[in-house]
């Protein structure tokens, strides 16, 4: 019967440079040791590299320190070595990503954080960074702490910090979602389509009002639709075309969708304005899925009525199951997002609901949110890092020929 396991940790420091791992792994290869983990990061240039390593035989521990050391003294870096026993330690289950987004992002928003995550006797076992412009985007990987007490805190917090916080299951979660759905006015378009056609007609501080009603929840969606949409009767249906025209994404839109796209996502939008909108943005963007109200014109004027059924706070939720079940996807695996009070039923019915810059009686329903402006900050919550998606970018031939049409702040 073979004797306790020795284990053995191994952290070099030091400034960075090609050839630094390949000379460790070297050195340790000499002795009987096998290797249990390995964590790199590279900081602004300066390298951490632990290994972990396991012998059943007493190593010879005085030749491990000194190739080891003189190796590191060779590098000019520093070692440390921890000699441990016993069984080596594993991963905690149940662990959970913490992403943190700031613009800008303050130590004390990371101090608070950090400290929350302690008070709730967790662990934090690494933190990287996932983004640095147009936001700070930095994730903790964390262990022994649980969700539900832990997200209702932070969420609280981050009120407080003038941050963004959002906790989620680790593993394979974020990696099974396959369909993102996005509400549009306010979403995925800056502006309220409507409002803009009142503009037209002379009638934008009526409908804005009505408007912030209905998104408050204080009046019935449909009602406050048709009443909105009775207020553009007479005017010319050719406005619509002169909207679109000056109609601005937010920014982040044009890559959070080719992102996404590019990953094998399926995209689709549902709003509580018009088919008229939706139909430019699915030809713009490419998108898989849309649903909206259609405005109805005759003789090549807007009626002031709708043509269909209207597209509800419960219809948004249906229009999210179908498009779901068209891609055959389950509802664990989609993401909904959105702004207002008639977005609560399909955030809350997929498998991540986000409230995008929204009211506060959605962000407390939704399971995280983002009040930045920046709708490509969506990418960070499913774990996917500004780099991957610069160095994308950077090997697409096409997108140069697209980045030259861009409204300002389109990206």
């Amino acid at each position: 019967m073979s004797g306790p396991q020795i284990t053995l940790l191994v952290t070099l420091t030091g400034r960075d440079r090609p050839g630094v791992t390949s000379r460790l792994f070297t050195t340790l290869s000499a002795h009987d040791l096998t290797v249990v983990d390995v964590e790199q990061v590279v900081i602004r240039g300066r390298l951490v590299l632990g290994v972990l390593l396991a012998g059943d035989k007493s190593p010879d521990l005085t030749a491990i320190h000194h190739q080891v050391t003189s190796l590191a003294a060779d590098m000019g870096m520093d070692v440390e070595i921890t000699l441990g026993s016993g069984e080596p330690s594993r991963r905690t289950p149940g662990r959970l990503h913490v992403t943190l987004l700031g613009r800008p992002l303050l130590p004390s928003a990371v101090a608070s954080i950090a400290g929350r995550i302690a008070a709730h006797g967790a662990n934090i076992d690494r933190i990287g960074r996932l983004a640095g412009k147009p936001v700070t985007c930095i994730e903790f990987e964390v262990s022994g702490a649980d969700p539900a007490a832990l997200r209702t805190a932070l969420t609280r917090d981050s009120v407080e910090l003038g941050a963004d916080v959002a906790v989620q299951p680790g593993g394979l979660h974020r990696r099974a979602m396959r369909l993102v759905v996005m509400d549009v006015d306010s979403t995925l378009l800056r502006d309220e389509a409507i409002e803009l056609l009142a503009a037209r007609a002379g009638r934008e501080g009526q409908v804005r009002e009505i408007t912030a009603a209905a998104m408050r929840g204080d009046l019935d969606f449909a009602d406050a639709l048709h009443r909105r949409v009775a207020l553009l009767a007479g005017l010319d249906a050719a406005v619509i075309d002169d909207v679109l025209a000056g109609a601005r994404l937010m920014p982040g839109a044009r890559t959070l969708i080719r992102t996404l796209k590019r990953l094998g996502y399926r995209c689709g939008v549902v709003s509580g304005g018009f088919t008229q909108f939706t139909d430019w943005l699915t030809a713009e963007l490419g998108l898989d899925f849309a649903e909206a109200n259609t405005l109805e014109i005759a003789a090549g004027k807007l009626t002031g009525r709708l043509a269909g059924p209207v597209v509800d706070r419960p219809g948004k939720e249906r229009a999210l199951r179908r498009f779901a079940a068209d891609a055959g996807v389950p509802l664990s695996q989609t993401v909904a997002v959105g702004d207002g009070a008639n977005d609560l039923d399909m955030i809350s019915a997929a498998g991540l609901g986000i409230a995008f810059n929204a009211k506060p009686a959605v962000r407390d329903a939704a399971d995280t949110s983002l009040s930045v402006p920046h709708l490509d900050a969506i990418l960070y919550l499913l774990g996917i890092s500004r780099d991957d998606v610069d160095a994308a970018d950077a090997q697409d031939p096409a997108l140069a020929a697209d980045g030259q049409v861009l409204r300002p702040g389109e990206a």
